[in-house]
């Protein structure tokens, strides 16, 4: 009886599950990829399907071309500024030692922030509460011209604080 059953089961799993054809869909939502071009060509078009019109059109996205009047970095030049600007500091083991706190206090973030994202509805709530004090600071800086006067104030005091001229 047992065997009966197993094999009713099979064809019962044989007659659901009909087999899929294999002819292959392209989905709309999944954007188009060209083809790779030679660098030659001056401009790079996609073939888009567009709402208006009938089918694929192509549209120009963007156009750039290489010109002489474009600027180029000296790395010679840059390594020299930066070995004069580091010869011209006089506390060196200040320097090393505040690089050398922002990296490890990056790193001590970056486990903070996977420790709370590692617990189930807190990241939803981070984001609530992000979304909340961004509006909070839309509305108490930047939606009235008084307040943005303001927030320009506070920004040139604390670069003089900074700065070391206040």
């Amino acid at each position: 009886m047992a065997i009966s059953v197993a094999a009713a089961a099979s064809s019962s799993v044989a007659v659901i599950a009909p087999r899929v054809p294999a002819v292959s869909t392209r989905c709309s939502a999944v954007p188009y990829l060209p083809p790779p071009r030679s660098f030659g060509r001056s401009s790079f078009t996609v073939p888009l399907k567009l709402a208006s019109g009938n089918g694929l059109q192509k549209v120009e996205l963007m156009k750039m071309r290489a010109s002489s009047d474009e600027t180029s970095i000296d790395t010679n030049e840059l390594i020299t500024d930066l070995k004069e600007k580091w010869d011209g500091l006089e506390n060196k083991s200040t320097v090393l030692l505040y690089g050398g706190g922002a990296i490890v206090a990056v790193w001590l973030s970056s486990i903070v922030v996977g420790a709370i994202n590692s617990v189930p509805l807190l990241p939803k709530v981070m984001e609530l509460v992000g979304l909340g004090y961004t509006g909070w600071f839309v509305y108490r800086y930047l939606l009235f011209k008084s307040s943005r006067k303001e927030l320009a104030e506070d920004i040139d005091s604390l670069k003089k604080k900074i700065a070391g001229s206040e």
